[in-house]
């Protein structure tokens, strides 16, 4: 399938590992030029320097703490700078919370907050003028199956990343008249780095170790019985960059292996 994305730019936030890894990847493959966002600079650069060596694309790695406005306006004008404009956004960066709503202080909601949801909206607000001069684009959200179906222990993820949701949706609908498509992807469990960090916090000091855990919670919710890899999103979201996917604007999709418990 030729996707027909050859010669665009893609900006992927917290793209130095995971799902957001994976994306950068699968739209090198597809050769799409690439900027990788993540806070860890030297990761930053070493993935896109990977990057550039398997595929042959342009790739730039860019230190960034995306909670910051300053440091999301850094990134754009470098990107910017870089690339003389941008096609893709991917807001991708973000990571679980663990806490109850009790003892969650006023800091960690806002710092979870300005990571979930306003990197989403102050990126978006800086390439879109880019976007417009390239006669259109596309916006996607990485939010989770949480947005929908809550997990106990981390209402501040499920809260931020609802909200990231209805942000993709009211910006699809501002967006739409300039061809710039907006959607949203909720996975639902994707055995990624912040996964293996929420088991082993989670399991710390029991009997249960973190693979037996990560196991258990596959088998009892998952249909399909295992955890999705990030590669099977990241393929999603490159259909879902391409211009085959034309008609998808201002939806929620929901890529969980059959987790989901009711109809969406």
């Amino acid at each position: 399938m030729d996707t027909q994305l050859k010669g665009k730019v893609a900006v992927i936030t917290g793209g130095s590992v995971g799902i957001g890894l994976a994306v950068a990847q699968g739209l090198a493959a597809e050769g799409v030029d690439v900027a990788i966002i993540a806070r860890d600079g030297e990761r930053a650069h070493a993935r896109a320097a990977e990057i550039n060596a398997a595929y042959g694309v342009r790739t730039l790695g860019v230190a960034a703490d995306v909670s910051r406005a300053d440091e999301c306006d850094r990134a754009v004008a470098e990107i910017l700078h870089a690339f003389g404009g941008v096609d893709i956004l991917i807001n991708n960066a973000g990571t679980g919370s663990n806490e109850t709503v009790m003892d969650a202080t006023d800091a960690k909601w806002q710092y979870y907050w300005d990571l979930h949801v306003m990197a989403a909206v102050r990126l978006s607000r800086g390439f879109v003028p880019a976007m417009r001069a390239r006669g259109g684009g596309v916006i996607l959200m990485n939010a989770s199956i949480c947005a929908k179906q809550p997990l106990g222990y981390e209402p501040i993820y499920n809260t931020s990343k609802a909200a990231l949701v209805m942000f993709s949706k009211c910006l699809s609908n501002e967006l739409i008249p300039d061809n710039i498509r907006v959607n949203a992807v909720n996975p639902g469990l994707v055995l990624t780095p912040d996964w293996v960090k929420t088991a082993t916090q989670l399991t710390e000091g029991t009997e249960q170790t973190a693979e037996q855990y990560l196991d258990k919670i596959a088998k009892d919710n998952a249909p399909i019985g295992r955890f999705g890899t990030p590669e099977e999103i990241a393929n999603f979201f490159v259909f879902l960059c391409s211009p085959l996917a034309s008609y998808s604007v201002g939806s929620t999709y929901f890529v969980d292996g059959g987790w989901l418990n009711v109809v969406a």
